[in-house]
């Protein structure tokens, strides 16, 4: 809230000026980037609604961590169609782009 004010007496003239607030409970926030993720872990949330228009306001400790391009089912199907094992299977993807291109490309080393 704001310094030196009454908690009380602030949410009042929120609620007048028709600014609503809700707490909204999460375990973590991410931010999905082209090349990185941003998580915010611990974060306190809060959407505000002012005249109309919804916001959300995320406070927490702020990591960032590169961005996986594939998931866990891309990297089972790469695993599955060719019996290699997780890692293999994620260099494979990592390397060729795209699922089909790192089954053919594990197939044509044999």
């Amino acid at each position: 809230m704001i310094p030196g004010m009454d908690p009380k007496a602030v949410k009042q003239a929120m609620k007048k000026l028709g600014v609503r607030q809700e707490e909204i409970e999460a375990k973590e926030v991410i931010i999905k980037c082209e090349d990185r993720d941003i998580v915010i872990q611990n974060p306190q949330v809060v959407k505000i609604n002012m005249m109309g228009q919804d916001s959300i306001q995320i406070t927490g400790n702020i990591i960032e961590r590169e961005s996986e391009v594939f998931n866990e089912d891309d990297i089972k199907t790469v695993m599955e169609q060719t019996g290699c094992d997780r890692e293999t299977a994620k260099l494979l993807l990592e390397k060729e782009g795209d699922i089909a291109s790192a089954i053919l490309a594990f197939e044509y080393k044999k």
